[in-house]
């Protein structure tokens, strides 16, 4: 089971003190693209390897050196290993919205109410500073027996990781109430087709992001663009890719990979089919 698996298997669960849960993920074949509905928000702390998550406006990629918050929600998540022979591994954190609730009830003189933004995005991303590299260490340490951790233990660590956040990084931690803030459904759908623009997410995909059926998707998508999402999409970044031809004077095997394309000569048909030109006879066309 993947470390997208896990975390979906785990936040799915109905146990008694299902609340929160602490675990460890590693391995030396990390899983491609996943689709996620995480019913819980999650904290991945990456000790090896690259974790990328696309959201409906937004993506992040994670680096060792850091650790992310993920609000619970539907996401695509992939995962790398740095180099050959190395494993991917990570550690996970899995809470209910009701602990950040108490969380910030008990500790309203610490923390000032902050207005809610309409950008928030639905995660935070923290550099590991050396008492957070300390903290992670702690929990391998409590995880190296294969064994899980005890429970009230486990919200004893959620707290420190919370209070310390709190100290230190207080514009940060106040982002956490805004994570998972509702938005309207045409919002969601403009913000997941623009910021995905260039790279290779399907369709399909995006309609999971945006929580709604292929169908739907593609109903609110031809009330607000009048068009369909693949033509729209092909349109967008044909668009950008011939600015790039032109006035950039670069070469079409220079540019694919950034539009989202796995190889040249499905770029130069997408093209085709746009301007009826070979990118070539675009860029030499007066």
């Amino acid at each position: 089971m993947n470390e997208n698996a896990q975390a979906l298997h785990i936040s799915g669960e109905k146990k008694d003190e299902g609340d929160i849960s602490i675990l460890r993920y590693r391995t030396s074949t990390p899983a491609p693209r996943a689709k996620i509905m995480l019913q819980q928000n999650l904290i991945t702390f990456l000790l090896e390897g690259e974790k990328t998550v696309h959201f409906a406006g937004s993506q992040v990629t994670l680096q060792p050196h850091q650790f992310v918050m993920l609000a619970a929600g539907n996401c695509l998540m992939s995962e790398k290993i740095a180099a050959v022979n190395a494993d991917y591994h990570s550690i996970l954190i899995l809470f209910d919205n009701k602990l950040l609730a108490d969380f910030f009830n008990r500790h309203a003189a610490l923390l000032s109410q902050q207005t809610k933004t309409a950008d928030q995005p639905p995660f935070l991303l923290f550099e590991k500073d050396a008492f957070l590299v300390n903290f992670i260490h702690s929990l391998d340490c409590m995880l190296s027996d294969g064994q899980s951790i005890y429970y009230a233990l486990q919200k004893i660590k959620l707290e420190e990781l919370f209070l310390y956040l709190a100290v230190h990084y207080p514009g940060q931690i106040q982002q956490i109430r805004n994570m998972s803030a509702d938005a309207n459904e045409d919002l969601i759908i403009r913000q997941a087709v623009t910021s995905h623009m260039d790279s290779n997410v399907t369709v399909e995909e995006l309609a999971f992001l945006c929580n709604m059926s292929l169908s739907s998707f593609k109903r609110r998508f031809a009330r607000i663009y009048d068009n369909t999402p693949n033509r729209w999409l092909l349109e967008k970044r044909m668009e950008k890719a011939a600015k790039m031809l032109k006035q950039d004077k670069l070469k079409a095997s220079e540019i694919f990979y950034e539009l989202g394309y796995e190889n040249l000569s499905s770029f130069i048909q997408s093209f085709k089919q746009i301007y009826g030109k070979t990118p070539k006879q675009y860029q030499l066309a007066d």
